[in-house]
């Protein structure tokens, strides 16, 4: 029985109880219902955790008190999501109880961890039972009466452990989001993974590799959890470095309070990082500038990513942002951003994925067109820099997509020497019909009303697949079955092509329409297409079918009705 540890055994253990996590975040995000349905908790832990481990093997501290200070600054900083602020506050409290303490015993594990605690629920505004707060609060107590009988540190951990697993099989019955979808809280199990984690460590477990996961047993219906159901739409994680250390934050929660939940506010003695959820996010982040120096912020639309977990898609996040700037830095001229001067008074940007759709908005006149959609949102920063490279005084950005067009507002008033006008096309084939009602010689007002009035008047149908089994809509949906889509509403499913489509072109949209346009994507041959093409103009005998190559992902078809 391991009596005591030092900072290098404790290093290594919070090293190892990374690993596991990491192995285990898939599993724990598909727990992740409460506080909303975004699945991404065991993500959110595993890299808050995993940047104390980066720092931990840097800097390899010597003494218990270094080792948890280590951890508790980076995890601060490192933070995602709401589970990973809480996370980083109970290591907070952890490290403020390990002051001056070469070692520490079973005793000392029993304080650090009921003063992680106390520091959890503390930041938290309105803390809910059945959660982590719940699982690492009677861990904590169980770990106090343990130190009591025995005073080994690995006795003390190990009792810890015991009664968090007993807490979190119990999370299901006093959270009624979690006994809806039939699962424990997602944030307890990531907690009780790290201390199980630690304990693996101390006695001397190999250090778990990540492999192919097969599906977990237990899963959340995400389903039953709708979107709509979510009342603050934007997870909002921002760090602050304090004007001086003895700022005063509590007027602060209080606002933050007034405009979100699920509030979780962390400091030091330095910064403060903050996780709202709220729908006002730029009011949060201009409020925090009046405590300090804004450093760093990440939003998500929680709305969007509920909803495609719910159908079975990738969920888009800021860790997606990753890939994009690097493959921009790649790619980069190594210049200084480009800054046309205006040379005409309209010029035009447009959001779309594939050649064929490319090439469409270049010949309807558009300047800049920015490589995005379904599955890869563009930032601000790249909308905003096509926008400067297009010579003209006003600027209309086409979205085409509902997830990007907060993003290309922003560029409003981040650009300067530009009018920025940014139309709310969701689709692309509404933004080829505002394309088309473009009148270079209008007034502005005109433009944007007839660009506007265009894009209402089209009808957006989307044929694609299903990546896993689901239940969506009211549909059940197999893994492979072909799904068709009516302004983002499931219309259908059907393991035929053909049999989908042909229901598809007898819907009341394409039967009553004038001109039908199909965009044909980059998984589908030309012959193939025109099958799709007869489909429709045996279907729809009145309308005027067009052809075309769009060669977007995703989607098979993209179908276009006015």
């Amino acid at each position: 029985m391991v009596q005591s540890v030092d900072g290098k055994t404790l290093a290594g253990m919070l090293i190892h109880a990374s690993a596991c996590l990491n192995a285990e975040k898939q599993k724990i995000n598909e727990l992740n219902v409460f506080p909303v349905p975004d699945g991404d908790t065991g993500t959110n832990m595993s890299l808050t955790i995993s940047t104390a481990a980066a720092e931990l093997r840097q800097k390899k501290p010597t003494t218990v008190e270094k080792a948890a200070s280590v951890c508790a600054s980076a995890m601060l900083r490192g933070a995602r999501g709401n589970s990973g602020v809480i996370l980083s506050l109970i290591f907070r409290g952890f490290s403020r109880a390990m002051k001056d303490k070469t070692e520490m015993n079973g005793i000392d594990l029993a304080d650090a961890l009921n003063a992680g605690v106390i520091a959890a629920y503390k930041a938290v505004m309105k803390p809910a039972e059945g959660t982590v707060l719940t699982v690492s609060r009677l861990a904590g107590e169980r770990a106090g009466r343990a130190a009591e009988e025995n005073s080994a540190f690995e006795y003390v951990l190990e009792s810890s452990i015991e009664r968090a697993r007993e807490a979190l099989a119990d999370t299901i019955n006093q959270n009624p989001v979690l006994k809806k979808a039939g699962v424990v809280d997602a944030g307890g199990k990531g907690f009780l993974v790290i201390l199980q984690g630690m304990l693996d460590s101390l006695r001397g477990e190999p250090m778990p590799q990540v492999e192919e996961e097969s599906a977990p047993a237990d899963k959340a219906d995400f389903v039953a959890m709708a979107a709509e159901d979510i009342t603050f739409a934007f997870d909002t994680v921002f760090i602050v470095r304090k004007h001086t250390e003895e700022v005063d934050l509590e007027p602060f929660r209080t606002y933050l309070n007034s405009i979100g939940d699920s509030l979780v506010i962390g400091e030091d003695d330095t910064a403060f990082k903050v996780h709202v959820h709220t729908n006002t996010p730029g009011a949060a982040l201009t409020e925090s500038q009046k405590y300090g120096t804004l450093e760093l912020a990440k939003i998500e639309n929680m709305r969007t990513q509920a909803d495609d977990l719910a159908a079975g898609k990738h969920v888009q996040s800021t860790d997606d942002l990753e890939a994009v700037e690097a493959e921009l830095e790649a790619g980069a001229d190594g210049g200084a951003p480009v800054k046309a001067a205006p040379e005409k008074k309209y010029g035009f940007v447009a959001v779309c994925a594939g050649q064929g759709l490319e090439a469409v908005f270049r010949d309807l006149g558009v300047d800049g067109v920015i490589s995005g959609g379904q599955t890869m949102n563009p930032s601000t920063e790249d909308i905003l820099r096509e926008v400067d490279k297009t010579p003209a005084e006003i600027v209309y950005v086409l979205p085409n997509n509902k997830n990007i067009i907060m993003a290309a507002e922003q560029c409003v008033r981040l650009c300067e020497d530009k009018r920025v006008v940014v139309l709310p096309s969701k689709t692309v084939p509404q933004g080829i019909s505002a394309m088309l009602a473009v009148d270079l010689d209008a007034q502005e007002e005109d433009n944007t009303q007839a660009m506007t009035e265009a894009l209402q008047n089209v009808h957006t149908a989307e044929v694609t697949y299903a990546a896993r089994d689901s239940d969506f809509g009211g549909f059940t949906i197999k893994q492979g079955d072909y799904l068709a889509l009516e302004e983002h509403q499931l219309f259908g499913t059907d393991q035929d092509l053909d049999t989908l489509l042909t229901r598809l072109a007898q819907a009341p949209e394409h039967q009553d329409a004038g001109f039908i346009t199909i965009f044909y994507g980059e998984d589908v041959t030309e012959e193939q297409a025109q099958k799709a093409a007869d489909i429709f103009t045996e279907a729809c005998p009145s309308a005027e079918i067009n052809l075309l190559p769009g060669g977007q992902p995703v989607y098979y078809y993209m179908i276009s009705a006015e």
